[in-house]
């Protein structure tokens, strides 16, 4: 998993998914509001005239020498909801983004948003 310490250093690393296969490039990784540890990565996909940010979660990702190896299939991933490059994540659109890796979504206590960009 990655140290949040670390997290600036992998930005525009590729991501590959669980076979080697490159998904995309990292553009920025959101973090748990509760915990502030990392939780889902964006990545730069698409072609050149059409780029995306799509989610990815960060939960077991394996760091290498210029790569993020993530747990997902790149058709799963390939598939997330996105946001444009120059976009943000509304907070209404949070539980989809769960949502689509089958993953638990609790806002905060207060209602708060659960993800923060770093």
């Amino acid at each position: 998993m990655m140290d949040s310490a670390d997290i600036r250093e992998w930005r525009e690393h590729n991501v590959v998914d669980e076979k080697g296969k490159k998904i995309g490039t990292l553009e920025s990784v959101y973090v748990d509001t509760a915990t502030d540890e990392p939780s889902f990565g964006t990545l730069n996909v698409g072609l050149p005239t059409r780029r995306r940010l799509v989610f990815v979660p960060l939960t077991g990702a394996v760091l290498g020498p210029g790569y993020v190896k993530v747990a997902f299939p790149k058709a799963l991933v390939k598939n997330a909801p996105a946001i444009d490059t120059d976009g943000v994540l509304a907070a209404e659109q949070e539980q989809a983004v769960f949502a689509h890796y089958q993953l638990a979504y609790v806002p905060g206590a207060g209602g708060e948003r659960r993800l923060a960009r770093r």
